[in-house]
């Protein structure tokens, strides 16, 4: 049963790509519905002199992806940034900076998610509100799409091409946007990845 947080030594230990099979093997473990034992107390408790996560987690505010849920993770193991269509801008590149300069994160992971209805709402050029200018975000990926049939939410093959498009077009902003974060990943320090959650299945299938 785990008890206490990651300790500094331990993630001074991890390297990006243990720790990007650690969270697959969670996923895994998710999907199975074996999901490891923990002390939320004890971990609640040891968290208290500080905080040493393994990753940060760039996520869709989507209910039903569970981000620490669906990797299996607890108190002190991620970051987790979240924001409707799961793109980057000025304040969650610094969070990213932050989780990975500062606190010492392995890995940022764009994660997307099938079905979302962020991605559909900006094929279907939806405006309402503050959302209009949200949208915006997600054109890119829209524009940089190609695919047979209705370029709409009616086409759910549209959708999902653009789901996963957009996640690579995030990672590319992070790479060009962050001089930080990219040369830490060019040194080897971090890596940069991006992957789409399967509402049915649970599974995520890395991009």
């Amino acid at each position: 049963m785990m008890d206490k947080i990651i300790s500094k030594r331990e993630q001074v230990s991890m390297t990006p790509d243990s720790v990007l099979e650690d969270l697959l093997e969670g996923n895994r473990r998710f999907v199975q519905n074996n999901l490891d034992t923990r002390d939320q107390i004890s971990l609640k408790n040891s968290a208290t002199d500080g905080q040493y996560p393994k990753a940060i987690i760039l996520s869709c505010v989507d209910s039903r992806v569970p981000v620490e849920t669906i990797f299996d993770q607890s108190i002190g193991d991620i970051f987790v940034s979240r924001v409707a269509g799961n793109f980057v801008n000025t304040d969650i590149l610094g969070s990213m900076e932050y989780a990975c300069k500062v606190a010492g994160s392995k890995l940022v992971f764009v994660l997307g998610h099938e079905k979302c209805g962020a991605v559909s709402s900006a094929c279907d050029h939806v405006e309402l509100g503050n959302i209009t200018s949200m949208l915006k975000n997600i054109k890119p990926a829209i524009e940089n799409t190609s695919t047979e049939g209705e370029r709409s939410s009616k086409n759910a093959e549209f959708v999902q091409a653009v789901v996963e498009k957009n996640v690579q077009l995030n990672i590319e902003r992070i790479r060009k946007e962050s001089p930080i974060l990219k040369d830490l990943e060019d040194f080897g320090e971090i890596e940069i990845v991006g992957g789409v959650y399967s509402l049915a299945t649970g599974k995520i299938k890395m991009l």
